[in-house]
């Protein structure tokens, strides 16, 4: 491991650009954003060693490191702050399960591109009418020869104005019952039967879409997991996005610049101090409490990489990915506290920019106990699955 650490080491210092050392943009394989010099040429380098996917097999782009090395992959990368080279719904989410359940043929016409960031993904799950209660989906898939046409829309499709393609549960047979006759396909965006809408959020942001399909073609070859057996294969890629935001997926290249809380410091610059202290006693209080909170996931996310013994996650990282999200937003509460009015500001010259910003990932991050599952699905997973407690 030495030898590894030594060439990893020797291998950064002297291929990773400037312009990727420092906290910026991050690829996600949308060929509609363009990246600036230095990002494109450190995403084709980390592509050509397979270090954008670094555990998955040569063949398919991926470099197969040891659960070891590609800990030492991560802590060279954040040794000298640079960022991950290729993140996104392609190389942790649909890419995990084409590798674990799609056919050589997928395998091979959809890995590598994948792990080269050749186009972006959305996710089409959520329906109007089929939140939570995903199997109530009502998008149709209609076998015609050696393709599917699929009608109907999904609704919270992130980034989908900015997406090359698209996976969607759709439902290949009405007639089942609702947890069976669903199917994972995947789509081409670029074409007139699939159309999309942004959604304003609270925040100003319109990151979530609404996607309409019209008359959609997908190839009869592109279903995932088998036909009518969707709700296996796509529970399983929400495994893989739980784990994402948990921040305890081992597919592709987690690395990025080692995070410390600066919460502390923020919110002390606002408030009234007294011997260095935060005065106001019932605010310290409720700082402590989550800088604990803080360090005991970060304790927990360690313990839970450590213990899986295969590459792919479990049920346990509902609970990691929950309590992750619960930890931020108590943190934009605090700042938000300690800024008083001035954390309520939204535009103007009255506000500095700190304080905008604030105020904006104060509302944008209440989506966090949505996003990737809602918190009663989170606890509802980790009720059953993790403490074996009863229905």
């Amino acid at each position: 491991m030495d030898d590894f650490r030594a060439d990893t080491r020797a291998w950064l210092d002297a291929n990773c650009p400037p312009g990727a050392r420092r906290p910026g943009q991050v690829p996600w394989g949308s060929s509609r954003i363009e990246l600036d010099p230095d990002t494109r040429l450190w995403l084709e380098r980390m592509a050509e060693r397979g270090w954008t996917v670094p555990t998955w097999p040569r063949e398919y782009g991926g470099a197969e490191l040891t659960r070891g090395e590609y800990t030492v992959l991560i802590e060279e990368l954040k040794r000298i702050g640079a960022r991950t080279p290729l993140t996104g719904r392609g190389v942790n989410y649909i890419g995990p399960t084409i590798l674990e359940l799609g056919t050589d043929d997928q395998k091979q016409r959809w890995l590598p591109g994948i792990a080269r960031g050749e186009g972006g993904w959305a996710m089409g799950y959520s329906e109007p009418g089929a939140g939570s209660d995903l199997a109530s989906l009502s998008l149709r898939a209609v076998r015609q020869g050696d393709h599917y046409v699929l009608n109907g829309r999904k609704i919270w499709t992130s980034d989908a104005m900015e997406s090359d393609y698209i996976f969607v549960l759709a439902r290949t047979d009405p007639d089942l019952p609702k947890h069976q006759g669903i199917s994972l396909i995947l789509v081409d965006m670029d074409q007139p039967g699939v159309q999309v809408r942004p959604i304003r959020l609270i925040s100003g942001a319109s990151p979530f879409n609404e996607t309409l399909f019209e008359d959609a073609v997908a190839s009869a070859s592109d279903v995932i997991g088998g036909v009518n057996r969707g709700w296996t294969a796509g529970k399983r890629l929400l495994q893989f996005e739980r784990s994402t935001h948990a921040g305890i997926n081992i597919s592709g290249s987690q690395g990025g610049r080692a995070s410390e809380s600066r919460l502390p410091e923020q919110v002390k610059r606002r408030v009234p101090l007294r011997d260095g202290r935060i005065a106001d006693p019932v605010l310290r209080a409720r700082l402590i409490r989550h800088e604990q909170n803080v360090h005991a996931q970060r304790l927990t996310q360690r313990r839970t990489i450590e213990e899986l013994q295969a590459r792919a996650p479990g049920f346990a990282s509902s609970a990691v990915k929950l309590t992750g999200a619960l930890n931020q937003q108590e943190a934009d509460e605090l700042l938000v506290s300690a800024l008083g009015t001035r954390g309520v500001g939204w535009e103007g010259d009255g506000y500095t920019a700190d304080e905008i910003e604030a105020t904006r990932d104060w509302l944008r991050q209440k989506s966090l106990t949505i996003a990737g599952g809602t918190k009663e699905v989170q606890l509802n997973i980790v009720a059953k699955r993790v403490l074996g407690l009863p229905d």
